[in-house]
């Protein structure tokens, strides 16, 4: 079945989804829920992530050059959703859900207590690119909850899944691991 161009993106699902947080140079803070993100490069470390042209993340990040993005759980949903709704710049998305703000290692913009990661960034550029704007941001700061961190710095998913967008209101989290495991080579006897 051809779902045409303009849905391309629905088949690319369960994707992570993020909220963003950032201050404004007044001190406003903003929360807004993004599933568009990857990560780009990790020498230097950069992530990116694909705003609305209008989005006051976009705003607030132009203004101050950084950002933090929360990894959110299934905990938070609806919190996750109540940050995505259309409210004044003055409004803190962060308050109207009831979350909390703690404040972050790096960055002035605050992180969310709830979430089970942070990723602090530094604005590297953005650039406009079809009808949104991709955010590049240079990682200066990573950290997660210590119980849901395991060997060679995996997120530990079993025990906290994090939470991924499949489309609309309609979320997931990971069900099943799967691991390669590789035979290792028989040693020829010469």
């Amino acid at each position: 079945m051809n779902i045409g161009t303009n849905y391309y993106y629905r088949l690319l699902v369960p994707r992570p989804v993020v909220l963003v947080t950032t201050r404004d140079s007044q001190g406003n803070v903003n929360a807004a829920p993004f599933s568009f993100i990857m990560p780009v490069s990790v020498d230097p470390p950069l992530i990116a992530f694909a705003a609305a042209p209008k989005r006051h993340t976009l705003a607030n990040i132009r203004e101050t050059n950084e950002f933090v993005i929360n990894i959110p759980s299934k905990d938070i949903v609806e919190k996750l959703w109540m940050c995505g709704k259309d409210f004044p710049k003055e409004v803190n998305e962060i308050e109207k859900a009831a979350l909390t703000e703690k404040p972050s290692q790096m960055v002035m913009a605050p992180s969310i207590d709830e979430c089970i990661a942070w990723i602090e960034c530094m604005l590297e550029y953005d650039e406009t690119i079809g009808d949104h704007v991709v955010i590049f941001g240079r990682v200066i700061g990573a950290s997660v909850r210590e119980e849901l961190i395991k060997d060679e710095n995996y997120l530990d998913i079993a025990k906290r899944p994090p939470l991924m967008h499949v489309g609309g209101k309609q979320f997931s989290v990971p069900a099943e691991i799967i691991t390669i495991i590789e035979e290792a080579k028989k040693e020829e006897d010469t």
